[in-house]
C-alpha cells in the first residue's frame, strides 16, 4: 500500500472535520505559525488533536510507509493494552480508513492510529538539558528503573526502547510511546517487526527474539547510563551522542575493548552502580534477563533538595576519614574537608564528592594543580586561598557556586574556565589572582560578589571591560 505525503496529511487535518470519520469531533490543535502541530518519524506523522467538548488531546498518528501485519497487530496491542492501568503506558486505538487524504495514492482513506496525548519532552531532549543537574538526573535514574521493574513484570514487551521514545512529563513521570514494535502474547511465536534501534540494542538481536524479554537488554543498559551520569555527568560528554547515551552498538559487540565500559568501572564503589552492571553484564551474556529479578532495578529514591553544607566543623574533622594523600572527607565521601598544608603536585578529588569545603585546600602552597569530578556543585568560601603554586585547575560543569575568596591570592593561575553551570561567584572569589590573563564568564552566571577580580592585573582591558559591561565595576 502507498501512503500520503506529509503535505498532503497535513493539507487533510487542516480540514480534519470534513477528512475524519469516527474521529471527526477531533480538531487540530494549531503552532505559533498557525499549522497543525505535529512531530514526524521515520515511518509516520503525529498531529496533535482537541476534543473541543471534553478539552482533551490526543495524537493521531498517520504512516507513511507500509509495515506488514499493521492492522492486526495494533488490534492485539489494543486488546492487550485495554485493561493495564498504569502511567507508563498510554492507550491506543487502530482505525482502518479513518482519514481521507487527497493525494497521488491509489487509495483515498487511509488507516490512523489514534492515542492520548502526552505532555513533556522526550527522555533524550530532558537528558540533554539536565545532565549536569546531578539531583535531576538521580531522580530519572530512579524513575527508570521504577519502570523497568515494572514493565519486566508484564507479559508484554515495548521492543524499542529508547530515550526518544519514552516521554518524561512535567511531573517527571514517565510514560512509553510509539507500539509498533510492541509483543503481547497472542503474537507469541510471530517475527518482530523491528529488532529495536542499534545503540540500544543486543548485538545478536535478530527478528526471531521476539517474547516478553526483547526489552531487558535495552533496560539494563539505560539504567546504567543514567546511574553513571548521575555519579559523573562528564561522562556523556566525553562518550555520548546526540542519538544515543554512552554505550553504542560497537560498544556492545567487545565490551573488553570499550573506552565507555571501562570508564564505568571507575563507578563501582557505588552499590547501586555496581548492581546494575551486574545485570547489564548478564543482559549482555544472555540476551535477556529472565534468571535476574526485576526487583534489582531498585535504586534508593534521592533526598528531595538535598544540600550539602561547605561549612567544616570541629565534629566533621574528628569523625573524617583520611585518603592515602591524607585529605579528609565526611564519612560518606560526599564532602571534602581539609587537606594537609604539605600535599603537593597535582592531587585529584575522589568521585562522588558533592561539596569542597571551606578553607579545604587554604594554605596549601606546594598544590600545583587540582582535578576536580563532574560531581562537585559547590566550592566553598577560602577553599583555594592562598595556594600559590595552583596554575592548572578545571572547574566542572557540575559547579554552580563559587565561594567567597575561593581562589584568593592564587598568583600563579594564568587562566581559569567558569562553565556554563556557574550562577554564582562570591566576594574577591580571585582576587590578588596576579597572573590571571584569561577567564570567559558565562551567560549563566547571575550575580558576582565585589571585588572578585580585584587587583588581577595581568586581566586583558578587553575581558575587563566585558565584564563590567555585564556586572558593573564592583567586580574590580
Amino acid at each position: 500500500m502507498q501512503y500520503p505525503l506529509i503535505s498532503e496529511y497535513l493539507t487533510a487535518i487542516r480540514e480534519a472535520n470534513e477528512n475524519l470519520d469516527k474521529l471527526s469531533h477531533l480538531v487540530p490543535v494549531l503552532d505559533k505559525y498557525g499549522e497543525p502541530y505535529r512531530s514526524s518519524g521515520a515511518f509516520a506523522v503525529v498531529f496533535k488533536m482537541k476534543d473541543e467538548q471534553t478539552g482533551k488531546y490526543y495524537a493521531l498518528k498517520c504512516f507513511t510507509e507500509e509495515q506488514e501485519g499493521r492492522a492486526e497487530a495494533y488490534r492485539q496491542i489494543a486488546e492487550e493494552l485495554e485493561f493495564v492501568d498504569s502511567p507508563y503506558i498510554t492507550s491506543v486505538k487502530y482505525l482502518e480508513k479513518e482519514l481521507f487524504v487527497d493525494s497521488n495514492c491509489e487509495d483515498e482513506e487511509f488507516p490512523v492510529l489514534l492515542m492520548d496525548w502526552i505532555e513533556g519532552e522526550t527522555m533524550e531532549t530532558y537528558i540533554a538539558a539536565n545532565y549536569t543537574d546531578t539531583h535531576a538526573m538521580s531522580m530519572l535514574c530512579y524513575r527508570f528503573c521504577k519502570m523497568a521493574a515494572w514493565l519486566r513484570s508484564q507479559s508484554f514487551a515495548h521492543g524499542d526502547i529508547k530515550p526518544d521514545n519514552i516521554m518524561v512529563r512535567p511531573d517527571g513521570t514517565l510514560t512509553l510511546v510509539d507500539y509498533d514494535g510492541m509483543f503481547v502474547p497472542a503474537m507469541k511465536g510471530q517475527k518482530s517487526p523491528t529488532i529495536g534501534t542499534k545503540d540500544f540494542s543486543h548485538p545478536l538481536r535478530t527478528i526471531d527474539d521476539f517474547d516478553e524479554t526483547i526489552d531487558d537488554f535495552a533496560l539494563a543498559s539505560i539504567a546504567l547510563s543514567l546511574k553513571a551520569i548521575s555519579l559523573n555527568p562528564s561522562l556523556l560528554q566525553t562518550y555520548g551522542a546526540s542519538d544515543r547515551l554512552l554505550f553504542s552498538a560497537t560498544d556492545y559487540i567487545d565490551l573488553s575493548k570499550s573506552n565507555t565500559f571501562t570508564a564505568l568501572q571507575g563507578l563501582l564503589a557505588d552499590e547501586e552502580a555496581k548492581t546494575l552492571l551486574s545485570m547489564f553484564l548478564l543482559a549482555s551474556a544472555k540476551k535477556d534477563l529472565s534468571m535476574c529479578s526485576f526487583r534489582l532495578f531498585g535504586v534508593q529514591k534521592p533526598k528531595e533538595g538535598e544540600v550539602w553544607s561547605t561549612e567544616v566543623t570541629d565534629e566533621d574533622l574528628k569523625n573524617a576519614v583520611e585518603d592515602e594523600f591524607g585529605v579528609k572527607y565526611s564519612k560518606d565521601w560526599k564532602r571534602l574537608l581539609k587537606a594537609p598544608y604539605k600535599i603537593e603536585g597535582e592531587y585529584h578529588i575522589r568521585e562522588g564528592v558533592k561539596v569542597i569545603g571551606d578553607s579545604a585546600f587554604w594554605g596549601c602552597e606546594s598544590l600545583s594543580s587540582i582535578n576536580i569530578p563532574n560531581s562537585v556543585t559547590y566550592i566553598g568560601n577560602d577553599a583555594f586561598w592562598e595556594c600559590k603554586s595552583l596554575n592548572s585547575i578545571n572547574i566542572p560543569n557540575s559547579v554552580t557556586n563559587i565561594g567567597n575568596r575561593a581562589f584568593k591570592g592564587c598568583d600563579s593561575l594564568k587562566r581559569i574556565n567558569i562553565p556554563n553551570s556557574v550562577t554564582y561567584i562570591g566576594r574577591c572569589a580571585f582576587l590578588l589572582c596576579n597572573s590571571l590573563t584569561s577567564i570567559n564568564i558565562p551567560n549563566s552566571l547571575t550575580n558576582i560578589g565585589n571585588y572578585a577580580f580585584a587587583y588581577c592585573s595581568s586581566l586583558p582591558s578587553k575581558i575587563k571591560s566585558d565584564i563590567i559591561n555585564r556586572f558593573g565595576e564592583k567586580v574590580f
